[in-house]
């Protein structure tokens, strides 16, 4: 038997067959790769295969996939308890002074102004520390069972005007008389804070005091949605009912006015949402439907404030913000009043007497550019807590449905990210967040009404789904979508319209058992 026919004998040319440089060089870092991923044994905290996946694919243009287990990369934190989204990522080499810096101040407890060095709260504001709303780095809710907001301080309002846009940065019009967001706390109330039911703080009558603007309340006892399975039996969905009470030495209730409820959002994983390309995120988008899966996807193009001009939104419930930058600064003043470099003017509406002129006593702003930074940095190296539960089969069961019925074309499971300039550990990384960062109709059921930006009254961001299986562990309640209104993965998904009518319809249609699977898989994310 020749086996050396096909060998080209005889030809006068080399019988070894070759190995083009190109071929070899794409070989031998994948012998590499999987060489070390045999010795590290993968999934171990801090060891590098995703590391060397980086340098494979840098090298090669390859894009393995790590790993399942490293949902934020190879920062990613193997912590499954109440802390699971408050440690920095795994890789942090850059400055580990600067990410504790950042999250004091994330955590500090800020007060009215005096010389405390954590002074600067209000005029107005609905707490006082952005950890108070992002407890344990997590999400915030509604009440539970509904009731007044003035307590709950994981969720906002904001409000604007109806039927118009700024004819600048094409946002939302702010009230004239409350602003873009309800604030329902003002600087000189007695603690604890309260107040009549004029708005007046109880026992207070100083020069710096500022009454609140108003305050919301939440009940479910309005239309119901009912969601049937194919298999038998059904969910009843609950619609939140808000009502508000207005200052009325502020004008009282305004003639007509935009709102729109917000729950905090997680903190980790956002420097990783930063660093994905904007290439990436238009490679998504199909605004027209041009492929006609149903399903457009939508940038939001938003304003910039430090550069005045309109650029891709990609934080917010509605992409509304364009980097962790801004939306940090616009945090402090909205939530907080804590002026900043970025926003430098205190959250007083013209017709506030007393919001200005306690505005007046203490210089601009109350915050350095150095601490604004430092709680940017903090909030882009949070870490991303790693999947768990993988060699159950109902979970791998569950990925396999999750795409059967298309979730994934909007809660995208792989990304790459880009380059970020002087943070190695956010660049080249391979991530599993679940969002395309774009808009999508959702349907009339979850509609708020309130444009913002590109976004309609119907349109909202994808939201990332890594972390989700330890919502429960980190704030003790799994209250989801973007008002708190689903509870739990089920309502959610059931909650789904508009584009995403498909997907719900396939869940609605899938046995008992598949939806178990389902919810197991989202529980391991």
């Amino acid at each position: 038997m020749n086996c050396d026919k096909n060998l080209n004998f005889g030809s006068g040319k080399n019988p070894e067959p070759k190995i083009s440089r190109r071929r070899l060089n794409k070989t031998i870092p994948i012998l590499i790769y999987i060489l070390l991923n045999f010795f590290y044994c993968g999934g171990k905290e801090g060891t590098d295969p995703l590391g060397i996946a980086a340098f494979i694919a840098s090298q090669t243009g390859i894009a393995p996939d790590p790993g399942e287990a490293f949902s934020g990369g190879y920062g990613t934190r193997f912590i499954s308890n109440d802390t699971s989204f408050d440690t920095p990522v795994v890789n942090l080499s850059s400055d580990g002074i600067q990410f504790n810096t950042g999250n004091n101040f994330f955590n500090r407890i800020w007060v009215a102004e005096g010389n405390s060095a954590s002074s600067g709260l209000g005029p107005t504001f609905n707490t006082t520390s952005c950890q108070n709303c992002h407890a344990g780095d997590g999400r915030g809710a509604p009440p539970s069972g509904g009731g007044s907001l003035f307590n709950s301080v994981g969720i906002l309002i904001r409000l604007s005007k109806v039927g118009v846009s700024d004819s600048t940065t094409g946002g939302p019009v702010a009230l004239d008389s409350f602003g873009l967001q309800l604030n329902q706390k003002g600087i000189g109330c007695t603690a604890p804070l309260s107040y009549d039911s004029n708005f007046d703080c109880t026992g207070s009558t100083g020069p710096n005091f500022t009454p609140p603007e108003g305050n919301a309340s939440v009940s479910y006892t309005g239309a119901t949605v009912v969601r049937n399975y194919t298999s038998g039996g059904s969910v009843t969905l609950n619609t939140p009912v808000y009502s508000f009470s207005w200052n009325p030495n502020l004008g009282g209730a305004p003639s007509s006015f935009n709102f729109s409820p917000r729950t905090a959002p997680m903190i980790p994983g956002l420097g990783l949402l930063e660093a994905i390309p904007e290439s990436t995120i238009l490679g998504w988008a199909d605004p027209t439907d041009l492929d006609g899966d149903g399903i457009s996807g939508k940038v939001n193009m938003v304003w910039d404030a430090k550069n005045h001009k309109k650029v891709m939104g990609r934080f917010g419930w509605k992409a509304n913000e364009p980097s962790l930058f801004q939306q940090n600064q616009g945090a402090f003043l909205g939530d907080i009043g804590i002026t900043s470099p970025l926003f430098s003017t205190d959250n007083c509406p013209s017709n506030q007497t007393q919001c200005l002129t306690a505005a007046s006593g203490t210089a601009e702003p109350e915050i350095t550019a150095s601490i604004a930074d430092s709680v940017n940095f903090y909030s882009k190296l949070v870490a991303v807590p790693a999947r768990r539960n993988l060699s159950d089969q109902d979970v791998i069961d569950g990925k396999v449905i999750f795409s059967s019925i298309k979730c994934d074309a909007c809660h995208k499971p792989l990304v790459i990210t880009g380059n970020v300039p002087g943070l190695p550990e956010l660049s080249f990384q391979y991530i599993k967040p679940y969002t395309d960062l774009l808009l999508h109709d959702m349907g009339p059921d979850l509609a708020d009404g309130r444009p913002d930006f590109d976004a309609d009254g119907q349109e909202w961001r994808t939201p990332p789904l890594w972390g989700l299986g330890l919502i429960q562990a980190v704030n003790n309640h799994l209250k989801l979508m973007h008002d708190g209104r689903a509870n739990g993965i089920e309502e959610a998904i059931l909650w789904h319209g508009g584009e995403a009518d498909a997907a719900r319809i396939g869940f609605q249609n899938l046995s008992s058992t598949d939806r178990q699977k389902l919810i197991k898989f989202l529980e391991s994310l």
